[in-house]
């Protein structure tokens, strides 16, 4: 019998190569890697399946579980973690300097549901005491104009919420019709080195180590999804898909931690790494649901409170049952 044939979008990951490449085999699987930028995986996946497993938004993803969307689900693979304080920026010039000073202003961002946007107001809201309804919202495209969002949001009573279609966030920035702007995404003029556009936190990463010390949440950007129909017709294949992702994740883990060969171009990477996993209880960059327990009941407590998701999901609901436990020998 001849192995499924599954076509997978995912981003270029270190920890996916390994079955990217197929040194790494989903037992069972013929997988077939497609790559291109986050942006175009989650686009065409989300408006026309182009795919049988793709990389996505793990904000949108909980949205349309929420509003019942039987049309896909998702295995708890986690390629992209990132924490979100580094992601506020600011004109250089702004009486804003810090989180506290953001209560009462004009904020914009990409996408109410963009993952990361989901974090950063659940950071305000939970760790500074910013009320959501406090700030005026704007939502637009980071550098071109024209972005919207991709799923249905029910906000909150009294949150405001304006689509400026016309001008990009950075422009919006820069003319002084937003404050700061929330964003996954660096605005190009910051990555180019214009000096008018900073970080609201410049020094984010003691920040951002003292509230996972804190709360345990490591933030999961982006989740593997699975169209419904192959889940329903090949259920075997979710766990074999998960095994293979765990792997290869493992792989490069290990690879991080060698100190006898550069593995990646950076000096004391080892070093670097061991300090990060030293922050860790249990699995460093865990997958699945036990290691990530903490993180998903934040982020879905976070996504009702901010009308991305319709209703309060359990973490049962996002994954299927044959997925959420392993056999131990």
């Amino acid at each position: 019998m001849s192995d499924l044939n599954l076509t997978i979008a995912c981003s270029d990951y270190d920890h996916v190569r390994d079955f990217a490449s197929g040194k790494v085999k989903a037992e069972g699987i013929d997988a077939r890697f497609l790559e291109f930028g986050v942006e175009e995986i989650f686009y065409r996946f989300l408006n026309f399946r182009d795919w049988d497993v793709s990389e996505l938004s793990f904000g949108k993803y909980v949205s349309m579980k929420s509003q019942n969307d039987t049309s896909i689900t998702s295995i708890p693979v986690f390629p992209s973690r990132v924490f979100r304080l580094s992601s506020i920026y600011i004109r250089a010039d702004s009486k804003v300097k810090k989180l506290e000073d953001l209560a009462g202003k004009k904020i914009g961002l990409p996408e109410w549901a963009q993952t990361a946007a989901v974090y950063s107001r659940g950071y305000l809201v939970h760790e500074t005491g910013i009320p959501l309804k406090s700030i005026q919202w704007f939502q637009a495209g980071v550098n071109q104009a024209g972005r919207a969002e991709k799923v249905k949001l029910k906000l909150p009573d009294g949150v405001s919420l304006t689509p400026v279609p016309s001008k990009s966030l950075q422009e919006l920035l820069l003319d002084g019709e937003i404050d700061a702007m929330l964003s996954a995404h660096a605005p190009d003029l910051f990555e180019e080195g214009d000096p008018r556009i900073v970080r609201l936190l410049a020094d984010y990463q003691p920040l951002e180590e003292a509230h996972f010390r804190k709360t345990g949440i490591l933030p999961i950007m982006h989740t593997i999804a699975v169209r419904q129909e192959i889940a329903d017709k090949y259920p075997w294949a979710l766990m074999n898909l998960f095994k293979a992702f765990e792997e290869a994740k493992n792989r490069s883990v290990a690879r991080v931690k060698e100190i006898t060969a550069s593995r990646i171009p950076i000096l004391w990477s080892p070093v670097h790494a061991q300090r990060a996993m030293d922050m860790f209880e249990g699995d460093y960059w865990p997958y699945g649901v036990e290691g990530n327990r903490k993180t998903l009941e934040a982020f879905l407590l976070y996504a009702f409170e901010q009308g991305v998701c319709h209703r309060h999901l359990s973490i049962d609901e996002l994954f299927p049952k044959n997925v959420l436990s392993s056999v131990r020998v």
